[in-house]
């Protein structure tokens, strides 16, 4: 299946707002994105379908994000700082009354008038794919928290510079002698390091990265075991995704050499509090003395 045969984002409007009513009015991107592809019995094959080949984001992801985008725009949803989606409180819940076309028109004129991004208006035939979407702005991504904006760089980034990124994460957690190893026979391994405790004992250590969306699965796991034993003391397995429940049990089996896991959320906890590539802002705000001006 081809990109051209994955809905158009203005298709899975209607869907997300129906999807966003059975959940109660309110869910996360995850949770909202699965009821919309259970409405819309979109199929395994499309699913698969990449929106740009070297990446992870899914062409159904993609669109289904500018859909949010543009129901937001129109005012009708809205999320909160920690990425859940609701309705907006001006929205009047007739969900029938609406049209994607109008949708898209009304926002495409707003866009203009704010000076946002320069469209012809025209109806939804003339956008029935992503060459069509504006590629000067990231659906969502003004909209969110920091914690998911850092979630969004870390899967644009390429392999090698996500390995870089990992060298450097190591290497200012107190970790030595750090390196790339990682080879297409090496079973997973990535790279190697030293990690030394309190000046006395060093730990020879292995480590795989994995920039990816889904989830670390047991046999994952348990091939890294493999690889490590006979090679290092311990093994440390990052992902920018997560770690199924039967993989974090895999990692502390017992009888087995325990292995130390890092998920997307804690990665980006890591590198908040090295600040790496993270930054705190501190926002400056007055008080007004109104006694003292009536007292002059």
């Amino acid at each position: 299946m081809k990109k051209s045969d994955v809905y158009p984002y203005h298709e899975m409007m209607i869907p997300t707002l129906k999807s966003l009513k059975a959940l109660g009015g309110s869910a996360n991107i995850e949770e909202l994105n699965a009821k919309v592809i259970e409405i819309m019995h979109i199929p395994d094959e499309m699913l698969n379908v990449l929106h740009k080949e070297d990446g992870t984001q899914s062409a159904v992801e993609y669109r289904l994000a500018w859909s949010r985008t543009y129901l937001k725009k129109y005012g009708l949803i809205d999320n909160s700082s920690r990425g859940v989606w609701s309705f907006s409180a001006t929205f009047d819940g007739n969900i029938d009354a609406l049209s994607p076309d109008n949708i898209v028109q009304a926002v495409r004129v707003m866009s203009i008038k704010k000076g946002e991004v320069e469209l012809d208006i025209g109806s939804t035939e003339d956008i029935d794919n992503e060459n069509d979407i504006p590629e000067d702005i990231e659906p969502d991504f003004a909209a969110l928290d920091w914690r998911d904006k850092l979630r969004v760089v870390l899967l644009k980034m390429s392999p090698d510079a996500f390995e870089r990124l990992t060298l450097r994460l190591l290497r200012e957690s107190g970790f030595t002698q750090v390196e790339v190893t990682g080879k297409s026979n090496d079973k997973g391994i990535d790279g190697k390091g030293i990690i030394r405790l309190h000046g006395i004992m060093s730990f020879h250590m292995i480590f795989q990265c994995k920039r990816y969306k889904g989830s670390v699965t047991p046999s994952e796991t348990r091939d890294f075991r493999g690889a490590m034993q006979g090679r290092a003391d311990k093994g440390l397995f990052i992902t920018t995704g997560s770690f199924t429940t039967e993989a974090k049990r895999e990692a502390t089996r017992d009888g087995a050499p325990a292995l130390d896991l890092i998920d997307g959320d804690a990665l980006i906890e890591r590198l908040k509090d090295l600040g790496l590539g993270v930054e705190e802002k501190i926002i400056k705000d007055y008080d007004v003395d109104e006694e003292w001006f009536l007292k002059l």
